[in-house]
């Protein structure tokens, strides 16, 4: 099989660790494979993208059920490599694939030759206006906070539970 890819690597996302396996073709065709556990700590994701820098990665495949792969995307996102996050259950009815090790390198190696669908990431931009709570504090400008409903205004400072039952009458 034809391969696209010649440095690529298939990161196994859990909400404590990240497996990544790299797949390092050279010219004569044999490949390297190279396997690492990181932290999903923000140490441990910068360390995994110190690692990809070193093997000169260029193309990374991400597996993540729920929101577990966002850390990871914000950190390893750069001009350096391209990101595809793929969804898990495109790829548990192989069978065979028991361990983290076994998927991240499963990951790489279908990625290496071209057979993977990227799920939708929308560009950085556009995820700081949907979770501006994601891009940090200053992303949340005075005009962009939200307004109180009518009927649901914000309490007072120092309103507490007593006071608000004593104010509708005990209940």
């Amino acid at each position: 099989m034809q391969v696209l890819y010649a440095r690529c690597c298939g990161v196994d996302i859990h909400q404590k660790t990240a497996v990544a396996c790299t797949l390092i073709t050279s010219a004569d065709g044999t490949v390297e494979r190279s396997v690492r556990t990181f932290s999903t700590m923000t140490a441990g994701l910068l360390a995994l993208g110190d690692w990809l820098d070193d093997q000169q990665v260029t193309q990374v495949v991400m597996e993540s059920t729920g929101v577990l792969w966002r850390p990871v995307y914000n950190v390893l996102e750069d001009d350096r490599r391209t990101l595809l996050l793929v969804n898990p259950r495109h790829l548990k009815t192989v069978p065979g694939r028991k361990t983290d090790v076994k998927d991240s390198e499963w990951l790489a190696d279908l990625l290496r030759h071209g057979l993977l669908t990227a799920s939708f990431i929308p560009p950085k931009p556009i995820r700081a206006q949907a979770h501006p709570r994601l891009a940090g504090p200053d992303a949340l400008s005075q005009d962009a906070r939200p307004a109180a409903r009518p009927g649901h205004l914000p309490l007072a400072e120092g309103v507490g539970d007593g006071q608000r039952k004593a104010e509708r009458g005990g209940q």
